[in-house]
């Protein structure tokens, strides 16, 4: 029998099969025992009586001295009376028990006063004894087979009941927790959590989708319509300004599509073992890599400032940043490392109008961007911070929005050290 045929098996049977293998086992192991048990018992019980008979008398060698006829015993079992020891012969179905002790006679001679005792049908019970106690394990392994099988079916008719529910269960509803604290209290909140999970991924999915949706239309439509008018009208100096409007929206959609890309990479790949990345060297080269004419500066101290995350991560965190900087900055961007215990603080500063105090903390989620922003084509999407935020979170770090002493925006990205 494999393996896999056990394990394809029911959580009742499984648990019945054993509960009942085990308590035959156990009853039949004491069967086994039940021969000398019974016997104990019997001879037990004709001790106790032994003591009440008058004993015989026999010599040191076993010759009688009483008149009586002589007992059946053998020099061994007279050596064995003389020190104490009970001596017991089977005689068929039957037994013959002795007990023995040493006294003297007033003259000082030695004596050997025996009892003894037939003990009828020893044999017989303790062979009947052991067949019906055989008998009696099997049955009551019958019956704890299907006591544990009920009990069994009774436990598990509640985690049924569960699971049938958290099937049907619409969106935003929760189990019923019990009362009790025990093993079905704990899997109702397990079950909870998992629906809450269940819930916000189904949300969040569905914000996507529909933010997705929105901002893809916008430049599909607009490429559509001039293109359209570019058919309709066929005058060359207008097809050129068409080509070139067409050209900076395809970017556009190209940027967006490659930033739901990224994040959807983030959302379903767990994310690869963290290595040593010099943040000061990675600023320097976002930096040169930052296509702006205003003026970039960066405060860092000497040494290294090493982060727990990827070379990649970084490069994407970096720029990201900086390009949202330079979207807004009049005509300065600060970029400053500073290590603080176990973290590394980057701070990315700029001189631009800044972010309201009431969207700071929505600046990070997809698609989010401050109302006067949107339709802006230089606004952006609303990715990047958001891709920001991912990255750096899933590697135990913080991302927070304030205000620079500049008066514009600041954001804080504190990245577990190396």
């Amino acid at each position: 029998m494999s393996p896999g045929w056990w394990l394809r098996r029911s959580l009742r049977f499984r648990i019945t099969v054993v509960a009942t293998g085990v308590a035959l086992l156990c009853l039949l192991a004491f069967t086994g025992l039940a021969p000398s048990l019974i016997g104990l018992i019997q001879i037990t019980a004709v001790d106790q009586e032994l003591e009440k008979s008058p004993p015989r008398v026999l010599d040191v060698a076993g010759v009688p001295v009483d008149g009586k006829p002589p007992l059946p015993l053998t020099a061994q079992d007279i050596r064995a009376l003389r020190s104490g020891e009970p001596v017991l012969r089977l005689e068929g179905e039957s037994a013959l028990r002795f007990r023995g002790q040493v006294v003297f006679s007033g003259d000082g001679t030695p004596r050997l006063e025996v009892y003894a005792s037939t003990l009828l049908g020893y044999g017989k019970a303790n062979t009947l004894g052991s067949r019906w106690l055989a008998v009696a394990a099997v049955l009551v392994a019958g019956l704890v087979g299907i006591a544990t099988w009920l009990s069994v079916r009774s436990s598990l008719r509640p985690v049924e009941r569960m699971r049938v529910a958290a099937g049907e269960l619409p969106h935003g509803e929760r189990l019923p927790v019990p009362p009790s604290r025990d093993e079905l209290q704990a899997l109702a909140e397990a079950l909870n959590a998992l629906l809450a999970r269940r819930d916000e991924a189904s949300d969040r999915l569905r914000r996507f989708t529909g933010d997705a949706a929105h901002e893809l239309r916008s430049p599909v439509a607009s490429v559509r319509a001039q293109a359209e008018v570019a058919v309709a009208h066929p005058d060359p100096d207008f097809s050129i300004e068409v080509l070139e409007s067409v050209v900076e929206e395809s970017i556009r959609l190209s940027a967006l599509v490659e930033s739901l890309l990224i994040l959807a990479r983030a959302d379903t790949a767990a994310p690869p073992r963290a290595e040593a990345v010099d943040l000061v060297l990675e600023a320097e080269a976002a930096i040169s890599r930052l296509d702006t004419e205003l003026l970039v500066r960066l405060t860092a101290p000497p040494s290294a400032c090493l982060v727990s995350a990827r070379r990649s991560e970084v490069e994407l965190v970096l720029d990201n940043l900086l390009r949202n900087a330079a979207r807004y900055a009049y005509s300065t961007i600060t970029l400053t490392l500073v290590p603080v215990g176990r973290d590394v603080r980057l701070l990315v500063d700029d001189d631009g109008h800044g972010i309201p105090a009431e969207h700071r903390a929505k600046v990070f989620d997809r698609f989010y961007r401050v109302e006067e922003d949107r339709g802006r084509r230089s606004g952006g999407f609303g990715l990047g911070l958001a891709l920001v935020s991912h990255l750096v979170q899933r590697r135990g770090g913080t991302v927070r929005a304030a205000e620079s002493p500049a008066g514009g925006a600041r954001l804080e990205i504190r990245w577990p050290s190396w």
